[in-house]
């Protein structure tokens, strides 16, 4: 026959309940582990965590105002103009090594391209010399 423990009814003080809610927001232990090392349901620390948070006051509101996220927005846009503009100076660059080169071996005689250029390497293994 298996005899069946009932559990017993336990109540955690206010200050246990904030001192556990503390760690869990500083990171310093992980809501399954404190479930855990108390011997609590994860239900319950989140129940305490919405009374006890610091960073979950009743009332506080966030607000987000339209002038801001447009402000925002035109400063990524120009952030993105920018950054095209870096590309598209770095594509000229590359165009303009590989016309010289192809000039000087057109001047030369040489495939300059071919007998400079280097294999991809995988880096795994060693090149051959």
């Amino acid at each position: 026959m298996s005899k069946k423990y009932l559990r017993q009814s336990r109540q955690f003080s206010p200050t246990l309940r904030k001192q556990i809610v503390e760690l869990v927001e500083s990171g310093k232990l992980s809501i399954a582990a404190a479930c855990r090392e108390y011997m609590v349901s994860a239900t319950s620390i989140y129940r305490w965590i919405h009374t006890y948070s610091t960073y979950n006051k009743k009332g506080a509101r966030l607000v987000i105002d339209n002038d801001s996220q447009s402000e925002k927005i035109k400063q990524m846009q120009h952030r993105i103009v920018q950054l095209e503009q870096a590309v598209g100076n770095k594509q000229m660059k590359i165009d303009f090594y590989e016309k010289f080169v192809e000039l000087a071996s057109e001047e030369v005689g040489v495939d300059l391209k071919k007998k400079y250029e280097s294999a991809a390497s995988s880096g795994s293994s060693q090149t051959k010399k």
